[in-house]
């Protein structure tokens, strides 16, 4: 396992970070979920990424059960806040009441008395900005968080929250984490430069593009039992965009290269965002040990020049670029 600095801070972070988003009470049971992370552990990650929202909080739960027993300073927790956790009228969007209640249930859920990573899990266009920075500052200087960060925001949005923090002089918003992968680049044009400038890093969320980037999926197939293409709580609407023929026969197309590279899809696919140098963490999930254990080889992996530029001539304008398409919906809609 390679390490990098999150953004300009002091922190680092494995370069592959395991995360519970649709899996950790949702996907699989919790006995595979602490197999799951103990591999992750093994492997050299220790960087474990969750919200308070996945699996209507049961995520949080079973991360902290399998991080139990593992010395805190061996590795960095983050979780995130936005969305519904309740019916009740405040529990969602970044208000200070939402924020610092979130946060204290996340605290006893995950068994810790700090978050490493306190991220705003969307952009929230009803609180006003302030309030928001406001109250990540106090929990700082609680010492209930480390650093705080954004999740799927646009650059405008950043930039507006870091003139504040600047100007009242807040703790500043270290990282963001975007969805990012060969398929989705929409972070590129304006998120990563800005970001740059900054200091900030991008820890990365479905490098794999929910699973489609692992070749696994073929046009006019059923999906595989078992995948997520097939898990119709949450993995399957999200993947759907994806499901397509000339998606799917083009994504095959990767596969020479990947062999070529001595990699498998997989791990071509995480060690290509991985070459962005603004990314400082590429997030994986799993439902069972032995594919941690196979996307952990991505790490450290250097693509040649004629790799990236074979990647890119493959995927020719597939890929969706916009960055307009970077959108935080209403936690209330």
């Amino acid at each position: 396992m390679e390490y990098r600095r999150l953004g300009s801070t002091g922190m680092y972070v494995s370069e592959i970070s395991y995360g519970n988003w649709i899996t950790h009470g949702s996907q699989v049971e919790q006995a595979s979920a602490l197999s799951c992370v103990r591999a992750a552990f093994d492997a050299g990650i220790t960087t474990f990424d969750t919200a308070d929202v996945y699996a209507k909080t049961k995520a949080e739960t079973i991360l902290g059960k399998a991080l139990k027993g593992i010395k805190r300073e061996s590795y960095e927790l983050f979780t995130k806040v936005y969305w519904p956790t309740g019916d009740g009228k405040n529990d969602r969007g970044l208000s200070r009441k939402h924020i610092m209640e979130s946060c204290n249930a996340s605290l006893k859920r995950l068994n810790t008395d700090h978050i490493d990573l306190y991220q705003a899990h969307r952009f929230d266009y009803e609180t006003p900005l302030e309030e928001t920075l406001s109250a990540f500052d106090d929990l700082i200087r609680a010492g209930k968080v480390h650093y705080i960060g954004t999740s799927e925001w646009r650059a405008s949005e950043i930039a507006a929250a870091l003139k504040i923090q600047d100007e009242r002089g807040y703790n500043r918003f270290i990282s963001n984490q975007p969805q990012y992968s060969m398929l989705w680049r929409v972070i590129e044009a304006e998120v990563v430069p800005l970001s740059m400038r900054e200091g900030i890093g991008q820890i990365v969320w479905s490098p794999i593009a929910q699973g489609v980037l692992t070749g696994k999926y073929k046009a006019g197939k059923r999906p595989p039992v078992g995948s997520r293409a097939t898990d119709k709580k949450s993995g399957a609407n999200m993947i759907s965009r994806w499901m397509k023929p000339e998606v799917l026969n083009t994504v095959e197309h990767l596969r020479p290269i990947a062999d070529e590279a001595g990699l498998t899809m997989a791990q071509l696919a995480v060690a290509w965002v991985l070459q962005n140098p603004n990314v400082s963490s590429a997030i994986i999930g799993a439902t069972k040990p032995s594919q941690v254990k196979e996307n952990v080889k991505a790490a450290g992996v250097k693509l040649s020049p004629e790799v990236m530029h074979g990647i890119n001539r493959v995927l020719g304008i597939l890929p969706e670029t916009d960055p307009e398409k970077n959108v935080s919906p209403n936690p209330r809609a």
